[in-house]
């Protein structure tokens, strides 16, 4: 049975997940989670403090090996606010590395927000909409609104409880004018996104995280009135609010739900949940206990499975980002939709002869419909421009691996060609190494089949025998295929190399 483990590093604590796929379905089998204060200094002076860097991957040495335990496991380990503000990130992603072999990629907020609301939908029955989701973390807070299980509009606001509680909170209790910053702080940022999730009108709120889980199960004890343990109406977020800025850490410890660790934060944590039930105009929140971990382990079952409503939800994820993206830098999507099509068919030819594994197909994907975009920066090296751009842009429900392999396809359409000895293929992963000239040679014969933007080409069927591939082509009558037969014959060269075969077209 396929195991996922998930990472998640966070500027407050770190949490590993390990999961099972069993019909379909994952299957918790191990957790574990530590308070570590990675981001302790980092939104003072954008720097992770070596302390808080040696005691996170001391963590992460211990998260290791409980993940050697569970055999052949698929490892994701993301992270978030405090390595994307951190000046030495890379010094600690490279720590991490050499420690435990764990490569650490550092996610965006919007990608983060993405894989929490893929999470959500993914393990909980939620049928009212619009949908705002709510994750307080120590570095940020993300927000997401879908609607029908696709997201409508996502921001991730700099009012992480453990990042506002440094920069503001400096007494125990906090003085007045300490408090008043603090809230005039966080209506500032809640206030511009306000407006958007008023008009949303969302039917239902869920919140995640630590803050959120600590609000729930302190309730019944400082509001008499609050609801069951995972509702909390907006009026007892305030009135939560406001008791335990007046309380002292001795005090707040003893708090059911709340512990040592949380006391620290929990003051600038409430008063963002406050802010967001009143500006919001929302009604409370309902508590989970998912979060970014339950994300990443759903992304790598509906990768794996390919085959799931999981898997249909991602990719309208990821398709509804390419065309953002291609409309961004003005793709003209008649000609891309064309060359993808063109691809998609000889991908599906083709198999017994690129033998590619089958997540190539939505990469090629991918690739056809941005090739082009390098030439809103320039006609000149469109193809290097679009390299940059796809492999350095947010592109949602890609992870960055995924975006260097998609990149590197499009990087090698124009003269120059793949090889071993190349810097950029060298880059790569080692079994992308092999595959990505594969893909390039499938997408230059697309191109090849799409020559003068003329869409002349209607199909093409692929028939591997012997020592041969035999492309056959339908054109339109009223213009002819004898321009990319011309183009067809210039690529020989490269399949042979690549494949190892000749390559021989005509058209029917």
């Amino acid at each position: 049975m396929p195991t996922f483990a998930a990472v998640d590093i966070g500027a407050n604590s770190v949490r590993l997940e390990v999961a099972r796929l069993v019909r379909q379905r994952l299957q918790m089998v191990y957790e574990d989670r530590e308070v570590v204060r990675l981001g302790e200094s980092v939104f003072q002076a954008a720097m992770l403090a070596p302390a808080a860097m040696a005691r996170t991957v001391k963590v992460l040495r211990r998260f290791h090996k409980a993940v050697q335990q569970h055999g052949d496991v698929q490892v994701r380990v993301v992270a978030t606010s405090a390595l994307r503000v951190a000046r030495n990130a890379q010094a600690f992603i490279d720590w991490v590395h050499m420690r435990t072999g764990w490569r650490v990629e550092v996610i965006s907020g919007i990608e983060e927000a993405r894989l929490i609301h893929f999470g959500i939908i993914t393990n909980l029955r939620v049928t009212a909409s619009p949908l705002l989701l709510i994750d307080l973390g120590g570095g940020s807070c993300e927000l997401t609104v879908s609607a029908r299980r696709r997201l409508r509009e996502t921001v991730s606001l700099p009012v992480g409880a453990l990042r506002l509680t440094q920069e503001f909170l400096h007494h125990d209790p906090p003085q007045d004018y300490e408090l008043h910053r603090l809230r005039s702080y966080i209506a500032e940022e809640v206030q511009r996104v306000a407006r958007k999730i008023v008009s949303a009108r969302p039917q239902a709120v869920i919140a995640t995280s630590g803050t959120a889980a600590a609000l729930a199960t302190s309730a019944k004890t400082l509001v008499k009135e609050a609801g069951n343990e995972n509702w909390v109406p907006a009026r007892t977020v305030v009135r939560m609010a406001d008791r335990l800025s007046e309380t002292s850490y001795a005090e707040r410890i003893k708090i059911p739900g709340i512990g040592t660790k949380r006391a620290e934060i929990i003051i600038a944590g409430a008063a963002v949940f406050a802010e967001l039930m009143r500006r919001c105009d929302l009604r409370g929140f309902r508590y989970s206990e998912l979060g970014l971990r339950d994300g990443l382990l759903a992304q790598m079952a509906a990768d794996y499975t390919r085959a799931s409503k999981q898997t249909r939800q991602l990719e309208s994820e990821r398709w509804d980002a390419l065309l953002a993206m291609a409309k961004r830098y003005r793709v003209d999507m008649e000609q891309a939709q064309h060359v993808r099509e063109l691809v998609m068919q000889l991908f599906a030819g083709l198999k017994a002869v690129h033998r590619l594994p089958q997540e190539y197909e939505e990469w090629l994907s991918g690739a056809a419909i941005l090739h082009e975009i390098g030439a809103y920066v320039n006609r000149t090296g469109w193809h290097r421009h679009a390299h940059y751009l796809i492999a350095n842009s947010e592109i949602l429900g890609y992870s960055a691996a995924q975006r260097r392999v998609m990149a590197a396809i499009t990087r090698y359409l124009g003269s120059a060609l793949p090889s071993s000895g190349d810097k950029l293929v060298k880059s790569l992963e080692s079994d992308n190494r092999e595959q990505v000239p594969k893909a390039v040679a499938l997408l230059r014969l697309a191109r090849a089949l799409n020559q003068g933007r003329r869409r002349a080409v209607t199909s093409v069927q692929a028939r591997a025998r012997d020592s041969q591939v035999l492309l056959r082509i339908s054109a339109r009558r009223s213009i002819g295929a004898d321009l990319e037969l011309w183009a067809l014959k210039k690529e020989r060269a490269f399949f042979r190399a690549v494949f190892g075969r000749d390559l021989e077209a005509e058209i029917v």
